[in-house]
C-alpha cells in the first residue's frame, strides 16, 4: 500500500466540463509526484450549468455530488475534493463516503489561512455569495478571524472574459483588505487562472490562497495522514451513514456511472 499512488478525485460539481481542463492543469502543477488525480464533472442531466452561484442550482446538483462521492469511494479513492467554494453537499457527501476523505475549497482554505495568519480576508465575485459563504466561515469557527468579504462584481463566468480586468479588480480588492482592514492573509473565493495567486501574493505582501489548490492539497495531505497514521474518518453519531440495507432498499446508488467527464492526471 505504501508504494501505491494516492488517488484523489477533484469533482467539478456541475453537469458541464467547461472548466475541467483548468482544474486538471492545476492538479498537474500542484500535486505531489506520487499522486494520481482524476478531475471529474457530473452528467448534464444533473445540472448543465457552468456555475452554481444560486442556491437553486446547488439544490439541483446536490444529488449528483452525493452519488459521485459514493462512486468515488467504491473506486477506492483516498480522498475527494468538491470543487465549489460554497462547499456544496460537503457533509452530505461525507455520510456516504466510507473510509474516503472528503473536503472542499472553503473548508480547506480556512484551515490553511488559520495556519498562516491570525486575520484573513476573502475576495469574492459577487455580493450575492457573501451571505452563504459567511455562514460557512461561522460554521467552521473562523468568524472572529475574518476581516471581511471583498466583492468585485463578477460572476463565475465573468472571471474568464477579460483576465487583465479581472486581475485588476482582484488586486484592488486585496489591497483594500490588506491596507485598510489589516488582513494578514487572503483567500480567493473563485479560481481565475493557474498561478495568479502567487503574483497577487507578491504584489500585496501577504499569502494569497487559491481555493482549488487548497482543496486538492488538503485532500492529498489528509489521505497521506490516513495512510501513515491510520486516521480514518469517523462514521459514528453525527457522521453516521445510511445502512447498506436502506441504500439497497431505496436504490439510489445503483448507477455507478455518474460522471459526465473525466481527465486523469497520472502519478509520476
Amino acid at each position: 500500500m505504501a508504494n501505491t499512488p494516492l488517488k484523489i478525485m477533484y469533482l467539478n460539481p456541475i453537469g458541464c466540463s467547461t472548466y475541467d481542463q483548468v482544474f486538471a492543469d492545476m492538479a498537474q502543477e500542484q500535486k505531489l509526484p506520487g499522486t494520481e488525480v482524476h478531475v471529474t464533472s457530473l452528467k448534464a442531466e444533473d445540472g448543465a450549468f457552468t456555475h452554481i452561484e444560486f442556491r437553486s442550482f446547488e439544490a439541483l446538483v446536490t444529488a449528483g455530488i452525493v452519488r459521485a462521492a459514493r462512486a468515488a469511494a467504491r473506486e477506492n479513492f483516498d480522498a475527494l475534493a468538491i470543487g465549489c467554494f460554497y462547499d456544496t453537499a460537503l457533509l452530505d457527501a461525507r455520510e456516504v463516503s466510507g473510509e474516503m476523505i472528503v473536503t472542499a475549497p472553503c473548508f480547506a482554505s480556512l484551515e490553511i489561512a488559520a495556519s498562516l495568519a491570525n486575520r484573513f480576508g476573502i475576495i469574492v465575485g459577487r455580493r450575492k455569495w457573501v451571505h452563504q459563504m459567511n455562514a460557512t466561515v461561522r460554521e467552521n469557527g473562523m468568524e472572529d478571524r475574518l476581516c471581511g468579504f471583498y466583492h468585485v462584481g463578477l460572476g463565475v463566468d465573468d472571471f474568464q472574459v477579460d483576465h487583465a480586468r479581472t486581475n485588476g479588480l482582484l488586486a484592488a480588492a486585496g489591497r483594500k483588505a490588506v491596507e485598510e482592514d489589516y488582513a494578514e492573509a487572503l483567500i480567493l473565493g473563485c479560481t481565475l487562472e493557474i498561478g495568479f495567486f502567487r503574483e497577487l501574493s507578491e504584489m500585496l505582501g501577504v499569502p494569497v490562497i487559491d481555493p482549488s489548490v487548497a482543496a486538492l492539497r488538503r485532500a492529498e495531505y489528509s489521505a497521506l495522514l490516513k495512510r501513515s497514521c491510520g486516521w480514518i474518518p469517523s462514521r459514528k453519531w453525527s457522521c453516521e451513514s445510511p445502512s447498506e440495507n436502506e441504500i439497497e432498499k431505496f436504490g439510489i446508488f445503483r448507477d455507478d456511472d455518474v460522471f459526465g467527464n473525466r481527465i486523469v492526471v497520472d502519478a509520476e
